[in-house]
């Protein structure tokens, strides 16, 4: 029979998808046969007629897994699924869906990672909470929560409470985004303070910028921009944006490797400026270009910008607008984020005793 963790966290985006990754990766590096499963997910797409969780799609893309889309996410929240729910839903279809759908992905497997989606009580409304579908499957949990000592160890502690509502076991917890400053501090606290409540810290992973950098695509896709040139090289990492509302001079010593220019196209001049830092840097120092407004720049200026291969977009949004969505924008790992999944796999095996969590499953 396959082994089962829940991973769960405290808040949305606390990291759960890199820490279902990098375990992944981890025990297959142990030879171990690993399904993955989704069993409630939120933001989806759809393929062949089923609404797939991005999760799910992520880690088949990822890891080459052989399990039907439809088992690895069983059911997707579509608009008005909660509302209908509420009138007249029936629990029990659903549960016979996570369970089947279950079954088939932890048939031929050692190992079963099944992400859940929010914070404990999420899924509640339409009686699937992540405590109910972790209690209902049998699994152990652990639960990712960010850097901090009081905020996680408070938001921890209800979670933990709800799971054992449920008869479910909550093995320990992962601390993730941690200042590295302050690593050392927060994670002593951390223990002693997670301690006193009998909970185990499992790890704590540094806070990386990289994984948090949002990529050209990404910011293509959240913002809706339209591709001007570079769409072979959308992948490129945003690490930095500066808005195009000083002089091209200033502009010389704020632009870093991996800068977004945000301006409006009538700011030639600080187009030509970028431009020209950019192919004069021993390493390429923009990684793309934002024309807000609406406004283009003269055809002369474009053509030039289009013959240095970077992703040139445009929005019709100001420039004030562009940056402040960029700004908030959710950074999710995709399948094609090559150096993302493997930092993922490396900060989950350099700081997370394995084989120490497999001795827990047990």
């Amino acid at each position: 029979m396959a082994k089962k963790i829940f991973v769960a966290a405290t808040m949305r985006n606390d990291g759960k998808t890199m820490l279902s990754l990098g375990l992944i990766s981890a025990l297959r590096k142990r030879n171990l046969r690993v399904g993955f499963i989704k069993p409630v997910g939120q933001r989806y797409l759809e393929i062949d007629g089923h609404k797939v969780d991005e999760d799910s799609i992520l880690a088949k893309e990822v890891f080459n897994l052989d399990d039907a889309l439809s088992d690895m996410s069983p059911i997707a929240i579509a608009r008005g699924f909660t509302e209908d729910y509420i009138e007249s839903g029936n629990y029990k279809p659903l549960r016979e869906r996570i369970m089947a759908s279950y079954a088939r992905v932890a048939a031929d497997k050692d190992f079963v990672v099944i992400e859940g989606t929010g914070h404990a009580g999420v899924g509640s409304v339409f009686d699937l909470s992540n405590a109910t579908v972790a209690g209902m499957l049998g699994a152990k949990v652990v639960i990712v929560s960010q850097g901090g000592v009081g905020r996680p160890i408070d938001e921890i502690s209800l979670s933990t409470a709800l799971f054992k509502l449920e008869g479910v076991d909550v093995i320990g917890t992962v601390i993730n985004k941690v200042l590295p400053a302050k690593y050392e501090k927060i994670s002593h606290y951390l223990r002693l303070g997670l301690g006193r409540k009998s909970i185990s810290l499992l790890g704590s992973l540094p806070y990386n910028d990289v994984l948090s950098n949002p990529t050209i695509d990404q910011i293509v896709e959240g913002l809706e921009c339209e591709i001007l040139s570079g769409s072979e090289v959308l992948n490129r990492m945003v690490k930095d944006f500066f808005i195009g509302a000083m002089t091209p001079h200033q502009a010389l010593t704020v632009i870093k490797p991996g800068s977004l220019l945000i301006a409006p196209g009538d700011r030639e001049d600080m187009l030509l400026a970028a431009m020209i830092k950019h192919n004069l840097s021993d390493e390429p120092m923009i990684s793309g270009i934002l024309l807000t407004g609406g406004i283009m720049p003269h055809t002369s200026i474009l053509d030039l910008l289009k013959k240095i291969n970077l992703p040139i977009l445009a929005t019709t949004m100001d420039t004030y607008k562009a940056a402040s969505a960029i700004n908030d924008l959710t950074v999710k790992i995709r399948g094609t984020d090559s150096v993302k999944i493997a930092l993922a796999a490396e900060i989950i095996e350099s700081y997370i005793n394995v084989d120490a969590l497999l001795e827990l499953l047990n």
